[in-house]
C-alpha cells in the first residue's frame, strides 16, 4: 500500500469570507475543548500498518493555533502513528495571523512548508472577498515566512472575480513570483451554496465574471506560469520546476495523495478519510464533534465503501485533473480491463476536439481540456464498463 497523507481540520477563523463554504466558526471559545477533542481522536486512530509521511493543517486558519497547541497535535500524532521520514508538515496561514517570531515558532516545531492564503494583492479584490487581511499585509507575511526559514512556500491565489482584467490577474501572478514560492494554487472563483456570496447572488448584489473571461483566464495562467519555469500540475495547482527541470517539480505532496487514490486519515470536524475501500467523514460541527467524543463516541458521520465500478470510475475523474493523467498500464493492472478498449471511442472524440491527449502510455487532459473538464468526465462517464 502507498504511504498515507494526514490531514488535521481546523475549524476556526476570525471572520468567515463570503466565498468560503469549509466548515469554520468564528468561535475561538471553543478552541480549548476542540483541541482537547482532536487528542481524543487521534490517540484513538487505528489505521493498522499503514504509514505516512504528510500532515496537512486544513481550516479554517489553523494559524490561530498557538505554538504550543500545534506542538501538542504533532507530539499526539507522532506518538500514535507509524510516519517514514522525510515527513512533509503543511500548516496553512491567513496574512495578518502571522509573523516572523511566530512564523519561526512555527518552524521549531515541526512545520517545513507553509501555505498562505493570500488571493489577491489588491485591496480592492480582498475586500470583495471578505478577507480580514490587506495587500501590504501579504506581502509582509510572504517576507517574513522567507526570514524565518521556510524553504517551502506555497501561496494561494481567485481569480475571476468581477470587474478583473487579464492585466489585474497577471499584476497578481508577478506580484506572487516576486518572492519565488515553490507552490502556487490559483482557483476560479465559485459561488457555493450557503455562502455569503451566493446570497449576495441570489438579492442580485453579486454579478460572476463571464465565463468566457474566466476561462481567458485559466488559459493565460497556465500559458503564464508555465513560461516562468512552473509545472501546471493539476487544473488549480503549479509547482516550481528544479534546476533538473519539471520531473523534480516542488508539487505538494499530500494534496497529490487525493488525486492518486492513496489512503488519508482525517482528524477534526467535516474531516474526510479514505482507507480502502472505505471512504468515511467527521460530523460538521465543532459541538457535536466534542460531544461525540467526550463520551467515547466516534465523530463519525457517514460513510461508504467504494465498489469496482466507483473505484475506476474515481480513477479518470481524479487522474484526468492531473498532468500525469492516466498511465494506460497500470489502469489495466489495478482494474483489469483494458483503459482504450473500455473508453476508446469517447477517448478518440474528445482526443479529436483537442480535449485529450493520448499515447500509448497516458491519457491526459489538454490544457483546454482541463478547462472543460467537466465535459471530458461526462463522455467518459457515459461510456459502457466491460
Amino acid at each position: 500500500m502507498p504511504l498515507g497523507g494526514i490531514y488535521v481540520h481546523i475549524p476556526f477563523c476570525l471572520r468567515k469570507c463570503f466565498y468560503c463554504d469549509f466548515y469554520s466558526t468564528a468561535d475561538l471559545s471553543l478552541k480549548p475543548a476542540f483541541l482537547e477533542a482532536l487528542l481524543t481522536e487521534i490517540a484513538a486512530s487505528d489505521p493498522g500498518p499503514l504509514v505516512f509521511d504528510t500532515i496537512y493543517f486544513g481550516g479554517g486558519t489553523p494559524s490561530v493555533l498557538s505554538l504550543p497547541e500545534v506542538a501538542r497535535i504533532l507530539g499526539a500524532l507522532f506518538a500514535r502513528l507509524h510516519f517514514q521520514e522525510p515527513v512533509e508538515i503543511t500548516l496553512e496561514a491567513n496574512p495578518g495571523t502571522v509573523a516572523l517570531e511566530s512564523l519561526k515558532g512555527l518552524r521549531s516545531t515541526g512545520v517545513n512548508r507553509l501555505n498562505i492564503g493570500v488571493q489577491s494583492f489588491q485591496d480592492e479584490f480582498l475586500a470583495r472577498l471578505g478577507r480580514v487581511h490587506s495587500a501590504a499585509q501579504a506581502q509582509e507575511a510572504l517576507s517574513a515566512a522567507r526570514r524565518a526559514g521556510f524553504g517551502e512556500l506555497g501561496l494561494d491565489l481567485i481569480y475571476g472575480l468581477p470587474g478583473q482584467r487579464r492585466q489585474a490577474w497577471l499584476t497578481d501572478l508577478r506580484r506572487a513570483l516576486a518572492h519565488q514560492p515553490e507552490h502556487l494554487s490559483c482557483y476560479m472563483l465559485t459561488l457555493e451554496p450557503g455562502t455569503a456570496l451566493a446570497e449576495c447572488h441570489r438579492l442580485g448584489r453579486f454579478r460572476p465574471a463571464p465565463e468566457a473571461r474566466v476561462a481567458e483566464l485559466f488559459m493565460a495562467t497556465s500559458e503564464f506560469l508555465a513560461g516562468c519555469g512552473y509545472l501546471h500540475y493539476e487544473i488549480s495547482n503549479f509547482a516550481r520546476c528544479g534546476p533538473a527541470g519539471c520531473q523534480d517539480a516542488r508539487v505538494s505532496r499530500h494534496n497529490s495523495k487525493y488525486w492518486s487514490h492513496a489512503p488519508y486519515l482525517g482528524f477534526g470536524p467535516a474531516a474526510h478519510s479514505y482507507l480502502p475501500p472505505k471512504r468515511f467523514w467527521n460530523h460538521r460541527d465543532v459541538t457535536r464533534y466534542v460531544a461525540d467524543l467526550r463520551a467515547g463516541r466516534r465523530p463519525q458521520a457517514g460513510e461508504e465503501v467504494l465498489d469496482r465500478e466507483q473505484h475506476m470510475m474515481e480513477a479518470i475523474l481524479l487522474g484526468l485533473r492531473t498532468a500525469a493523467g492516466i498511465e494506460v498500464m497500470g489502469f489495466k493492472r489495478r482494474f483489469g480491463v483494458d483503459f482504450i478498449e473500455v473508453f476508446g471511442a469517447a477517448v478518440s472524440d474528445l482526443t479529436s476536439q483537442g480535449l485529450l491527449s493520448l499515447t500509448a502510455e497516458r491519457c491526459a487532459a489538454t490544457r483546454r481540456g482541463m478547462l472543460y473538464l467537466d465535459t471530458v468526465t461526462a463522455a467518459l462517464t457515459a461510456a459502457t464498463f466491460v
